[in-house]
């Protein structure tokens, strides 16, 4: 190709999708979106699973009703049970009265546990000290850490150290019906033993391994909060379409991606994770490669 011929990206077979763009996502009196309100009409429920699509609100949405379950249901405490240290970060405080809520979220940082150094469990137990320390406390009211710190927990306390507490459990499909998998066994003890509530939060209710999420009589006892897609894309304010397409290649994406990109348009590259099978392990130079 000729450096004077200008760029013309191959044309790839697309589905295209326009949305209402009618600005419903925005927040009611409470600062609440319509997820969150939709979740916090619920909110008396023992437990709830909250099923919608990232961005739509589902950390906050746990703030607003962890909070009412605090102050007017009754529970000691609540745990907020995340599957990595990062996700942690979600659930920082937030001046919630700044946009209406009677409270604000608050966390003492010695008990975000996704902020402190060191293991999540295991042989050093500081994290799982921790949360014993939390469980013994009758001033804290809020805890933040993994699924493995949690885990870790309930093997050295027992079920029974969590009673009248909240369980939230971020990105629920972790769990599984699986009798190898721990976090969903310790979520059937607790609601066998029927003394805690919990908020179950995820963006995908299935798994790829194609085994259940939860045995089916302990999901009949959830109350499902279920917001869609296509919900959340219409209520954005300036989305108008969306196009999903398909292009097949072989040899490496860094050579072939400009074939089908427009360089003058603006665009936001998600690049390979460097463990999946298309990355050359380098992202840096697979940045420097795309942006000559």
């Amino acid at each position: 190709m000729s450096l004077n011929q200008p760029h013309k990206p191959k044309a790839i077979p697309s589905v295209s999708v326009t949305y209402a763009h009618n600005g419903t996502s925005r927040p009611n009196a409470l600062g609440m979106r319509p997820m969150q309100e939709r979740a916090y009409q619920k909110r008396g429920e023992q437990y709830l699973l909250i099923k919608s699509p990232p961005a739509s609100g589902k950390s906050r949405a746990l703030m607003f009703i962890a909070l009412d379950k605090l102050e007017n249901q009754g529970l000691k405490q609540a745990i907020v049970v995340v599957p990595e240290k990062a996700i942690g970060a979600s659930f920082h405080n937030e001046t919630l009265t700044q946009y209406g809520f009677w409270a604000d979220w608050q966390v003492e940082p010695k008990w975000n546990l996704c902020d402190a150094p060191g293991n999540d469990g295991g042989n050093d137990g500081g994290k799982v000290e921790s949360v014993k320390k939390f469980l013994d406390s009758e001033e804290a009211k809020i805890l933040i850490c993994t699924h493995a710190t949690f885990r870790f927990a309930v093997d050295r306390f027992g079920i029974e150290a969590f009673d009248q507490r909240l369980i939230a459990i971020d990105e629920f499909h972790h769990v599984s019906a699986n009798p190898n998998n721990k976090l969903g066994e310790y979520v059937g003890q607790l609601m066998a033993r029927d003394k805690i509530h919990i908020v179950a939060m995820t963006g995908s209710y299935f798994r790829g391994d194609a085994i259940a999420v939860l045995h089916p009589e302990d999901e009949a006892k959830f109350e499902p909060v279920k917001y869609t897609y296509y919900e959340q894309l219409n209520g954005y304010q300036y989305l108008k379409q969306l196009d999903i397409g398909y292009y097949f290649y072989a040899g490496s994406y860094a050579d072939e991606i400009m074939q089908v990109l427009n360089p003058k348009e603006k665009t936001i590259l998600h690049i390979p994770n460097v463990n999946s099978h298309e990355s050359t392990r380098d992202k840096i130079r697979e940045v420097e490669h795309r942006s000559r």
